[in-house]
């Protein structure tokens, strides 16, 4: 039998969620720092010392557009991602500030507003295949745990996993650092991760953890349709654990030489009101999703009355079509291939 080790509930996340039936999550990171200036290939991380007055911009946009919860700068912010910018000596430093900032904002709202410390993937894969080991990459997501917490982040949110080892290990550096978590895996290859792991088996491993997140979901992935199909995987297996849902805005499209979603206000408060009846709790946004979307998204919530679970036709024909015929869960999904890069 699996023991499961507690996190306190006295915590500003499990509070909310005890009196709350839907939270408000933010939108993208790097989406609005591309549009304040950052350059393709840069780590946004540094831009926690180097340009803080643009990163509480970007916290505040989340907050003033409705979010109850936002993600800090720090997705890369691991000794593995950093080192690509010979900033790997920096982790506890750059963690602690863009927690900080983060402190700043939420606590000058005026309303309960969750900080949630972004925990991205190490960006290296685990042996056998490459040479990731569980105790190098617990090691890694504890020292970020650590300058997070020292920070003031309510929460830990890591994000955007593939692979289930790499969930198990952001776990237990959560736990060493003693601090509550939440996790998403994206699901953008036919229904499954990159690593092959699909709705359901993710629930199980989930379920199965001796240090539970506060709520699991997805994120990031194809498209909003592609990720509330992978919310209602979820929501079948019957789990008690709050689901995060945090789509894309729409489709990425390569216009004028850069990247756009395609996703309209309208369409995010579709999918944030489908995400509800589906069985979400946490709703937010991922890549593209900027304060616009995030304002139709908190007015439809409000506004909008919860209806009926919603079935794969309803979803594609107010979201799109999906991307490919298999959501993963039939055994006809592709095999494992590489990770991909910050949301």
């Amino acid at each position: 039998m699996t023991q499961t080790v507690s996190v306190a509930p006295d915590n500003a996340l499990s509070r909310m969620l005890a009196e709350r039936d839907w939270i408000l999550a933010d939108g993208a990171t790097g989406t609005n720092l591309f549009n304040m200036g950052l350059s393709s290939g840069d780590a946004p991380e540094l831009w926690n010392a180097d340009e803080p007055e643009k990163i509480r911009a970007l916290y505040r946009g989340a907050v003033e557009a409705g979010s109850d919860l936002f993600l800090t700068n720090t997705f890369g912010g691991n000794a593995s991602r950093l080192k690509l910018h010979q900033a790997q000596d920096r982790v506890f430093e750059l963690n602690k500030l863009a927690a900080e900032l983060g402190r700043e904002i939420a606590d000058a709202a005026g309303r309960p507003v969750i900080v949630a410390g972004s925990v991205g993937p190490t960006g290296e894969i685990f042996a056998p295949m490459g040479t990731l080991t569980h105790e190098i990459a617990v090691e890694m997501f504890h020292e970020q745990a650590e300058g997070l917490k020292a920070g003031g982040a309510d929460v830990l949110w890591a994000e955007t996993i593939s692979a289930p080892e790499e969930y198990k290990a952001a776990a237990e550096g959560a736990r060493l650092a003693g601090m509550p978590w939440c996790g998403t895996m994206s699901f953008d290859t036919a229904g499954r991760t990159m690593m092959g792991v699909t709705s359901a088996q993710f629930v199980n491993q989930v379920e199965k953890l001796t240090y539970p997140p506060l709520a699991f979901g997805a994120n990031c992935g194809v498209g909003a349709s592609d990720l509330m199909r992978t919310i209602l995987g979820f929501a079948a297996t019957g789990t008690d654990i709050p689901i995060i849902a945090k789509g894309n805005a729409g489709i990425p499209k390569y216009v004028d030489g850069a990247i756009h979603y395609d996703g309209t206000p309208e369409l995010m408060a579709q999918y944030a009101c489908l995400a509800r009846n589906a069985g979400a709790t946490i709703i937010g946004g991922c890549c593209g999703t900027m304060p616009v979307h995030l304002r139709a998204m908190r007015e439809a919530l409000e506004t909008r009355p919860r209806g009926a679970r919603p079935t794969l036709e309803e979803i594609s024909e107010a979201l799109g079509g999906f991307s490919s015929a298999s959501d993963g869960t039939d055994d006809l999904g592709p095999a494992p291939r590489a990770r991909r890069g910050r949301r």
